[in-house]
């Protein structure tokens, strides 16, 4: 009979010890990965020099390893088949279509409910809808007392559903009407909807267009819908909750009740939608914050504000290296600039303006009026006027990672994903105009290899062309569109147009990754600018000797460090690639006796830029694999007295299984390598056999 070192016997115990602890037999199998089956063999093949352990036999211990890989595989099945993209209103006009008619359809269910509520918005959102309601107090018509208003509770929704499925079932037409502003006001007030009559003063275009549901019920409404109420699936719509919402946002206006619902086109994606909102349950950034000990938000501090503890600084800064060298290798200059200005900076930027509601108020220093930063780019401005350029100068490429901050209502906030300071990964872009194309080729080129290192390899991606209110003549506004759609057509990305959905200074691109689960998440964005060049007087000298204005690209990439970070938590549940991982490797000292030896292989390995800790508690070993395990640590090596004195550790993988035994430098060096590219340890060691005596 042949057996391993003392390490990997101890592995063999404590897989043995685990069996009625699933979590536990996952800390010694191989995690759900590309490499599964890779892995797999490597752990039969350990498992097969292991000695038999507390009366189990070397079969019942394979037996026992066998089980918890093929469950493995099996779940590693599943979850391929269930990660199918769900489609989303992006890239697919009939989804879209699907829910503006479903809101029309619960709109019209709750006022046949409850025949007091008024409506007044309900719009289409990423995965369904939601409607807003108001529900003014009423007087019992018997006893004249008053009545307050209603709070809808989960039996309304029951109530509101059963009655949206009647109307659906009916199938009545949905008709678009066109009619002039004074016989709209006329039908507003006729039926009593306060809320309608300040939406139709909010719309400045004529004619006013309507969307009726049969003779039934009508509503003011840009569209799109579907045809008839009965081409909506009754099973692919679900009402979720209710939630508070200010009108217009303004806290000083009523209070209404908003529905959220999601909608699909048939059961069965519903079905997946509900899956992937579970699975996304489990992913929560916030909950993996703080079990990881990664940041916090501080409410003693205030809402919003990002304290990053040790190890989510440590992923941060990984992050940030990785960014700057990225963008110093592709001809950016790396820039910092203060966090606040003079209030006149904001003014001239326009942002004083337009941007107000969401600036902090301003401060008065030595009587004259400062600004903490909402935004990076008249800093850049200022910068780019300090002397006059030449059209040889151009491009000029300047990146900084910016700390802004920004107001945001405290109901608004949300983790990481939504806060009040939070540091973009801001660049600014100023060049010729036959110089644009190139140049938003080389952002996305870009994008694309600082996202795929990350794990993020799918895209959604919308061009938004010119709105009605904007600044620039039709001839640059026409080829700088040109240029972003040249350079979407050199990339061969597919994209969808979002025709007027441009920002009033210029056109863009945004681009939506995907996650693990199915979810896109905006991060990218590329934006011509017409309008901070002129506002700033910006100009360079051309080769005719005039003085031209350049033009200015925007670009981010995580759009902020924050988001990013809490996008990446959930994207791999807290299980950081190599690279990234706060602790990339942890020793586990079997006895006392080998603790020196585990410190000196840490400080090696810190001198190589690894981050190598030592378990510093007094647990049995299972204890410390388990904490490990939990810790998402991607490499463990166990070492006890014989690896010391051979001078080797017996390494496990998270999501490769055992690896075998390693010299100390040839370990190190195997991991130097996987940090460099980004890649998972799958190297095997040795393992070391003798004949049982």
């Amino acid at each position: 009979m042949k057996l391993v070192g003392s390490s990997y016997a101890a592995m063999s115990l404590f897989l043995a010890a685990a069996t009625m602890r699933r979590s536990a037999v996952a800390a010694f199998v191989p995690s759900l990965s590309s490499r599964g089956a890779n892995a797999v063999q490597r752990s039969a093949g350990a498992a097969k020099a292991a000695p038999a352990f507390g009366g189990l036999s070397r079969a019942a211990t394979d037996a026992i390893l066998s089980r918890s890989m093929a469950a493995t595989a099996a779940a590693e099945k599943a979850e391929e088949a269930e990660v199918e993209d769900l489609p989303t209103n992006e890239n697919d006009d009939s989804l879209l279509r699907l829910r503006h008619s479903s809101a029309h359809v619960m709109a019209m269910a709750v006022q046949q409910v409850f025949p007091e509520a008024q409506v007044t918005i309900g719009p289409w959102i990423d995965n369904g809808f939601y409607y807003d309601f108001f529900f003014p107090e009423t007087t019992d018509e018997e006893t004249g007392e008053v009545v307050p208003s209603r709070k809808l509770t989960a039996q309304d929704l029951k109530k509101v559903k059963k009655s949206m499925d009647k109307i659906i079932g009916r199938n009545y037409p949905i008709t678009r009407e066109e009619v002039t502003r004074e016989e709209a006001k006329r039908r507003i007030e006729e039926i009593n909807e306060p809320f309608k009559m300040e939406i139709l003063d909010s719309i400045k275009t004529e004619p006013i267009t309507i969307y009726h549901i049969g003779d039934e019920w009508w509503d003011l409404c840009a569209g799109p819908h579907v045809e008839a109420t009965g081409k909506l699936p009754k099973k692919g719509i679900q009402l979720q909750s209710v939630a508070g919402a200010y009108w217009r946002g303004d806290e000083s206006r009523e209070m209404l009740q908003r529905i959220y619902a999601t909608a699909w086109r048939d059961a069965g994606q519903l079905k997946r939608y509900k899956k992937m909102v579970e699975e996304a349950k489990k992913r929560d950034h916030r909950m993996l914050g703080t079990k990881l000990n990664l940041f916090s938000i501080q409410e003693d501090a205030g809402g919003g504000l990002v304290f990053w503890h040790p190890k989510g600084s440590v992923v941060r800064s990984e992050i940030e290296t990785f960014w700057k060298n990225s963008h110093t290798s592709n001809g950016y200059d790396v820039v910092y600039t203060p966090h606040i200005a003079n209030l006149d900076l904001w003014k001239t930027s326009g942002h004083n303006d337009f941007y107000r509601d969401g600036m902090f108020k301003s401060m008065d220093v030595d009587n004259d009026e400062y600004q903490i930063k909402p935004m990076n780019c008249p800093f850049h401005c200022l910068m780019y006027k300090d002397e006059l350029r030449s059209y040889r100068d151009l491009p000029i490429r300047w990146a900084e990672l910016g700390t802004v901050y920004r107001y945001e209502r405290s109901g608004t906030l949300h983790g990481l994903m939504r806060v009040r300071g939070f540091t973009q990964d801001d660049a600014h872009i100023f060049c010729l105009p036959d110089q644009l194309e190139d140049e938003i080729v080389s952002v996305l080129d870009l994008t694309e290899s600082i996202l795929s290192r990350f794990g993020f390899d799918k895209y959604d991606i919308m061009l938004s062309t010119r709105p009605d209110k904007s600044v620039g003549s039709d001839d640059i506004w026409d080829a700088a569109t040109t240029a972003l759609e040249g350079a979407l057509k050199v990339k061969g990305w597919d994209y969808s147009i979002d025709e007027g959905g441009g920002a009033f200074y210029g056109p863009k691109i945004d681009l939506k990754i995907r996650d693990a689960i199915g979810r896109t998440w905006q991060c990218s964005t590329v934006q011509c600018d017409f309008n901070l060049p002129d506002r700033f007087e910006m100009e360079y000298v051309s080769a005719e000797g005039t003085r031209e204005r350049p033009i200015m690209i925007h670009r981010a990439i995580f759009g902020s460090v924050e988001r990013f970070f809490g996008i990446l938590v959930e994207n791999c549940a807290g299980d950081f690639p190599l690279w990234l991982a706060p602790a990339q490797m942890r020793l586990l000292p079997v006895t006392d006796g080998v603790r020196e030896y585990c410190e000196e292989v840490s400080k090696k390995a810190a001198r190589l830029g690894l981050r190598v800790e030592v378990d510093r508690g007094n647990e049995r070993l299972g204890k410390q694999i388990r904490n490990a395990e939990q810790q998402r640590v991607p490499i463990m090596a166990v070492v006890g007295m014989k690896e010391m004195e051979s001078g080797t550790l017996a390494v496990r993988s998270r999501k490769e299984g055992d690896l075998g035994s390693f010299e100390i430098d040839d370990l190190l060096g195997e991991l130097s390598r996987c940090v460099e590219y980004a890649e998972e340890m799958t190297m095997m060691g040795k393992v070391e056999e003798k004949e049982e005596e």
